[in-house]
């Protein structure tokens, strides 16, 4: 569990950082 969370908060980040850029 710990590591999906992780995961997902990793994918979230990156998706806020190309929303940024973009």
């Amino acid at each position: 569990m710990l590591i999906k969370d992780s995961i997902l908060l990793i994918i979230s980040s990156l998706i806020l950082i190309i929303c940024v850029l973009v």
